[in-house]
């Protein structure tokens, strides 16, 4: 089966948080996304608020609820206990876990596995009680996958970055994907399901996922929302799902 297409709404709450208006509607534009076919939604709220705010998740949880009820809420974020308590109120399918300091601009790097274990396994634990999927942020580092396995954590969610900010070169680009694909490829001996996000695009999902056959889920926010400026949110996702190979 194809990788599912989680659409991330953070631009789209951060376009509309620049006037006090409703507007554009985040679980508006999220109806769309599923209509359209996308698999789930995700969001990442940042204690500022100044993506997705708090009070969204509701919104967004009561549409997957009332309307697509085969698809997925994905809340990812800095695991405090603030997100904690989001997380178990507002009951996503899967969190994602992300080593973010709040003040970053986006996510730019994965949790360091083995040097945070003591940290991370009493949370995945908590989150797994509660019967939540998690997945856990990583770099594209084959090595490190089986200390993310000790973890408890389901699955890892690849950090594409690199691989998308080499749009023009594509030695550069193949030489990341095949480090992607190497960490892929040991997540699944080591039992784990594996997602992936950061700056992909309908150019550069096709290699990956043919690198990648059984990845699981695409969580794709800032270059889906762009092409929906050209093509609309309808059009953008049977685009990015073509290009996942729905």
């Amino acid at each position: 089966m194809p990788a599912k297409l989680s659409v991330n709404l953070n631009a789209i709450a951060m376009l509309r948080n620049r006037r006090d208006l409703p507007w554009p509607s985040v679980t508006g534009i999220g109806r769309i996304a599923l209509a359209a076919g996308a698999h789930g939604l995700t969001v990442h709220p940042r204690p500022d608020e100044r993506h997705t705010r708090n009070s969204d998740l509701p919104e967004i949880r009561a549409l997957i609820d009332d309307e697509f009820p085969k698809a997925e809420f994905n809340i990812e974020g800095y695991p405090t206990e603030e997100f904690l308590a989001l997380v178990e109120k507002h009951q996503p399918e899967q969190v994602t876990l992300v080593p973010d300091d709040p003040a970053q601009a986006t996510s730019d790097h994965g949790w360091d596995f083995a040097g945070q274990a003591a940290f991370l396994m009493p949370i995945v634990k908590r989150l797994k009680k509660g019967g939540f999927r998690v997945s856990l942020f990583s770099d594209p580092d084959p090595e490190g996958v089986s200390a993310a396995r000790d973890t408890g954590a389901d699955r890892i969610e690849l950090y594409t970055g690199p691989y998308g900010g080499y749009h023009s070169d594509s030695a550069k680009a193949s030489k990341e994907l095949e480090r992607l694909g190497k960490t892929a490829d040991a997540a699944f001996v080591a039992g784990l399901q594996v997602n992936a996000g950061h700056d992909l695009v309908v150019n550069n999902l096709p290699a990956l996922v043919k690198r990648i056959p059984a990845l699981a889920e695409v969580s794709i926010g800032h270059g889906l929302t762009a092409d929906a400026l050209e093509y609309g949110m309808a059009g953008t996702v049977g685009r990015f799902l073509k290009a996942c190979g729905w």
